[in-house]
């Protein structure tokens, strides 16, 4: 009879991104709180999650600390993943429409700054 081993079982065949997505939704937490515990950007969180970039190795194991997850289910699937809490799903999905609308807000703000100078400078410019 053979040993049962976490190599033993299929592994998660979803992405790093999509691994990670559903730890830091397993815990609860949204993207902005997570990069706030891991000292990076919003968008860096995000950019991992949609798998546009990865993390570093050096902050790979703080990931999986964080997330009560193990390395080798993060970097590969293989293992145990984390309970999928069903009640959390519709508070995830409005967090994270809630972070999406801050940083739409956010933006804005800063383009409108952004269009407002260009305008005040044009006008000096056609006073002088």
């Amino acid at each position: 009879m053979t040993e049962a081993t976490i190599f033993t079982a299929t592994p998660d065949s979803d992405t790093l991104g999509g691994r990670l997505s559903r730890a830091r939704d397993a815990s609860g937490m949204s993207a902005a709180q997570f990069a706030r515990r891991l000292g990076v950007k919003t968008a860096t969180v995000q950019a991992w999650e949609s798998d546009r970039s990865e993390p570093r190795a050096n902050r790979l194991s703080m990931i999986a600390g964080i997330l009560n997850v193990s390395m080798p289910w993060l970097l590969h699937g293989v293992g145990e993943a984390p309970p999928d809490d069903p009640r959390n799903d519709a508070i995830t999905i409005l967090r994270g429409q809630v972070d999406k609308l801050r940083q739409l807000h956010e933006d804005t703000g800063a383009t409108l700054s952004r269009i407002e100078d260009e305008l005040l400078r044009l006008q000096r410019r056609s006073d002088i």
